[in-house]
């Protein structure tokens, strides 16, 4: 609409000049005196102009009549193609200047304006390989995008654009969110150009996303061939490819697949915890605890996780409390400053009944890095050294609103997971969830119910005539009156 309009204003203008350069040519006095055959002839300003422009004309139309004379003179001397050539290359002219038109006007996001100059260049060229492409693009900026669709099939006619007609089809389908007829296109475009890059990613996070773990590992080691990715950054992909084949396989009860496959992404990557934590549990099951343990406790070295913890705790099930205490020992000794490492100690001795032992293995976690686990742990404590109600609820009090700690977060777009996956299953992105403490989010709560994770092993349960004596003592407990001096210090211990 303002385009319509500024190009009347322009029209209108022009219009106006010429008119009033008109009258003021008119009256205007002087000219030229030409002297022909001697007659002398005398021209005013207006017809002056006139005749320079008749001129001007005269000297376009001859050239272009020799030009043609040319032409016909070459074709009585025998080329047959001579005529034909003089008006193509006018056509050609006017087509290359009209497909010029075009690409500029779809970069400056002019569709319509776009799509009409290719129109006309295509009639003018009769080059649809390379019209066609401006057309679609041009189709799609105007949101047409059935025309573009239309256009992008024509290309896959000619060898030359078949690839550019499958990778525009293939982002048409993704932009629909047909995400299986875009793998397959996405195929069809990889197999045509095995080095492209922006195909390899696509076709790669399709792959993940479809769950083709096996077709993701192919494309991956075609992305390390091709030289598009890095050596190190592949050993790890590779090994996520390898972890999610392996739970695939666990999924269809193939144990021996299971096995190997897991094995194979710990090799890969033996930081990567979810492998290492199969792999533990595959050698687990063949009778191997010795396999098992080193692959965790080089595992822990590099990241402690209470996954790790877990799988450790698998490879002897029915020891002591205090067996346990001194075989994970050995386990974090590497790591006996990490946080993890200091909750994982706590909650074994809490499991011992050991509760003094506890309070020294937590340290003041609770105050330099309060988070819920660390919190409720502390709150086991003082319940099992006989603490009053009012300091556990405390604990229990902040570990409601304090942070979770560390999560499978992604990095991509900071959403959190219950558990590995290999890829986001908010952003879908592949590779991206890390073991870090997520962005806290106003009104984050948890239920302290399940807030000690790994107390492996349960106490024994007390026999019924021991709850008694307890209950007992708790009913003389609440029965003793509390005297000044007393309540004061279990208020100070409950602002704590």
């Amino acid at each position: 609409m303002l385009w319509s309009l500024i190009k009347i204003i322009a029209f209108v203008a022009i219009v106006t000049g010429l008119t009033f350069g008109s009258i003021y040519l008119l009256e205007s006095e002087g000219g030229v005196m030409l002297t022909v055959g001697g007659v002398e002839y005398s021209l005013g300003p207006f017809h002056t102009a006139l005749a320079l422009t008749a001129l001007v004309a005269a000297v376009w139309v001859g050239i272009k009549l020799l030009g043609l004379l040319v032409a016909v003179l070459k074709f009585l001397n025998g080329d047959e193609t001579a005529i034909s050539r003089y008006f193509d290359r006018n056509r050609e002219q006017k087509g290359y200047k009209a497909l010029s038109d075009s690409v500029m006007a779809l970069a400056s996001g002019e569709g319509r304006i776009a799509m009409d100059k290719a129109r006309r260049a295509e009639r003018l060229l009769a080059k649809p390989e390379l019209t066609n492409l401006i057309v679609a693009q041009a189709a799609e900026m105007h949101g047409d995008t059935k025309k573009a669709e239309e256009t992008y099939k024509k290309l896959l006619n000619d060898e030359s654009t078949r690839f550019v007609g499958v990778r525009g089809l293939m982002k048409q389908k993704l932009a629909a969110g047909d995400t299986d007829v875009a793998l397959k296109l996405a195929e069809n475009a990889f197999a045509l150009k095995p080095r492209h890059e922006e195909v390899q990613d696509t076709l790669l996070r399709l792959q993940t996303e479809s769950k083709d773990w096996t077709g993701a590992r192919g494309t991956l080691n075609a992305k390390l061939r091709h030289g598009s990715l890095p050596r190190d950054v592949h050993r790890r992909r590779d090994a996520v490819l390898a972890l999610s084949e392996a739970k695939e396989v666990i999924a269809e009860d193939s144990s021996i697949e299971a096995r190997e496959q897991a094995i194979e992404a710990n090799r890969l990557s033996p930081d990567l915890i979810p492998a290492a934590v199969l792999a533990a549990r595959s050698y687990i099951e063949k009778s191997k605890p010795r396999y098992a343990t080193r692959l965790l406790k080089k595992a822990w070295d590099a990241q402690p996780h209470p996954d790790l913890a877990a799988a450790f705790a698998e490879i002897a099930p029915e020891e002591t409390p205090e067996a346990r205490i001194k075989r994970f020992g050995a386990l974090v000794k590497n790591t006996a400053d990490h946080d993890e490492s200091k909750m994982l100690l706590a909650e074994l001795y809490i499991a011992a009944e050991d509760f003094p032992a506890a309070r020294r293995a937590l340290g003041d976690l609770y105050e330099t890095n309060p988070t819920q686990r660390a919190l409720t742990i502390m709150a086991a404590v003082e319940r099992g050294e006989g603490a009053g109600d009012a300091v556990v609820k405390g604990f229990l009090a902040k570990a409601l609103s304090a942070p979770r700690g560390p999560q499978w977060v992604c990095d991509n777009c900071s959403h959190i997971h219950a558990e590995w996956s290999p890829t986001c299953e908010s952003c879908h992105s592949f590779d991206t969830l890390a073991w870090v403490a997520p962005p806290e989010v106003e009104g984050q709560s948890q239920s302290s119910a399940a807030m000690l994770p790994l107390i492996i092993g349960a106490l024994e349960d007390k026999s019924s005539e021991d709850e008694e004596v307890v209950e007992a003592e708790e009913d003389v407990v609440d029965a003793t009156p509390v005297d000044n001096e007393s309540a004061q210090t279990e208020s100070a211990r409950t602002s704590v």
